[in-house]
């Protein structure tokens, strides 16, 4: 290993001095994310510029047996992209423009670092027919992190994860070299995957263990003139998978999401189904709503739900892109301090997933809670996400966070889910459930892509 100042200015040749960092501040900025898990601090970060400089910066890495990890906005408050063994952070976000849209083909390629919220306004103004699957995230998440992160957003009911949207990528090798997968790599366009042998994958869930990536080709989608959404309203939660069942067969809603919470106390005990309806006309739209009033006529008639009344602030929240609502939760304790765990699960074991939820909210004595649930694929599977808050000033209060995110994970996999994006501890309980012909596979396909071990080797540590 050389000395810490060799390797300084090696990465000062690659990125320029401005753009390399060992100063103890900013080094603890990129020791933690929001959320309760340990901290892991590194030895150097660097903003490239290029994926040239990236490259460069892997091969040195890879020289010198450093550890890296890429980092975008450090949003995924599990500590994915946190540097738990030192060495080096690539943060992308000077890797911002926005290459190119194809509007007939609907597409975008961008940058690793181009931030959802630079993406929705830049489609908004010069493409204002097109959109992406927008999550309900802070506009500073990054586009290409939550697409490899098998993200979802706002389309995910209609089209799936934000990782099935990937047309293709640009990746930096852990051994330096850069290979293009999709279309692009025999195209000059970035238009499928098929029919290529489907490389994807490699890159997707592996939580930077397998190279970076430093573009990314990503489907587009019609933006309809109207967009309004109906909220209906049950106290049975075994109700809700025939209400999804329902809402889904219709094929009407761009969106569905299912949501709960104990305060205000107007919405204590019930679940909250929004039904995102999208429309060039208000006839369209009235002809949309008609359909899942004649879904759901029996279930209102029998008096086990119904359509709530959404008054003009409730109206104006919901529709809100991103819903910046659904973090009103992360600072309930006034401590700066906010995760969740999210598990993908079957629809039918929702209402295991409520209950137990809010046990594992009291049992862990987090005292406040918020689910949120959504449709991907029309009812192909749920994303459902249990948020607690904690004063990050308190240990006490970050250990209870811990222990909920842990009970969280492990429940996921009772319902015969999967946990999403889950931290460390929660890629072992993983790891443990995993047909051992899948983890070796995993194990032989790291050592053939970063034979030096480089690539954040403490996640899916098999």
């Amino acid at each position: 290993m050389p000395r810490h100042d060799e390797v300084y200015r090696e990465l000062v040749k690659i990125v320029g001095e401005e753009y390399v960092s060992t100063s103890p501040e900013e080094l603890y900025v990129y020791s933690e994310d929001p959320g309760a898990v340990v901290k892991g601090r590194p030895d150097y970060v660097v903003m490239p510029s290029s994926t040239e400089e990236v490259q460069e910066v892997v091969r040195l890495a890879a020289r010198e047996r450093i550890p890296i990890v890429p980092a975008g906005a450090g949003l995924t408050l599990t500590g994915v992209a946190l540097p738990l063994r030192g060495g080096i952070v690539v943060d992308l976000r000077r890797m911002d423009r926005i290459v190119e849209v194809n509007e007939r083909a609907r597409y975008v390629v961008v940058e690793a670092g181009v931030t959802h919220g630079k993406l929705k306004a830049y489609l908004e103004r010069h493409h204002p027919r097109l959109k992406h699957s927008l999550p309900d995230a802070p506009p500073s998440a990054t586009v290409a992190a939550n697409a490899l992160i098998h993200g979802q957003g706002r389309l995910a009911q209609q089209y799936g994860f934000t990782s099935d949207m990937i047309n293709g990528l640009e990746v930096v090798l852990p051994t330096g070299e850069v290979c293009r997968v999709g279309s692009c790599a025999v195209s000059p366009y970035w238009f499928a995957r098929a029919p290529l042998p489907d490389l994807v994958g490699l890159f997707v869930g592996w939580l930077g263990t397998t190279g970076i990536v430093t573009k990314l080709g990503l489907r587009l989608y019609p933006r309809k003139r109207l967009r309004d959404v109906e909220v209906f309203v049950t106290e049975d939660p075994e109700l809700v998978p025939e209400v999804i069942y329902r809402v889904t067969y219709t094929e009407a809603a761009e969106d569905v999401d299912v949501w709960a919470q104990p305060y205000p106390l107007i919405f204590k005990d019930l679940q909250h189904t929004s039904i995102y309806l999208t429309g060039d006309t208000e006839g369209e739209l009235e002809f949309k709503r008609s359909m899942l009033w004649r879904e759901l006529r029996d279930i209102i008639d029998a008096g086990d739900g119904g359509f709530m009344f959404t008054t003009p602030d409730l109206r104006e929240s919901l529709l809100q892109e991103p819903q910046r609502s659904v973090a009103r939760i992360a600072d309930v304790k006034k401590g700066g301090g906010f995760t969740y765990v999210g598990g993908i699960i079957p629809v039918e074991k929702f209402p295991e997933a409520y209950k137990r939820g809010i046990e594992i909210s009291e049992e862990c004595g987090i005292g406040t809670y918020s689910f949120m649930a959504r449709v991907v694929g029309r009812g192909h599977a749920l994303m459902f996400a249990w948020s607690y808050p904690f004063n990050r000033a308190d240990a006490e209060s970050v250990e209870r966070a811990r222990r909920a995110m842990e009970a969280t994970d492990r429940l996921a996999l009772e319902l015969g889910g999967v946990p999403w994006k889950p931290s460390v501890e929660g890629q072992r309980l993983v790891l443990e459930r995993m047909d051992p012909v899948f983890r070796e596979l995993i194990v032989k396909v790291r050592r053939l892509l970063d034979p030096h071990g480089i690539m954040a080797p403490w996640n899916w540590e098999a």
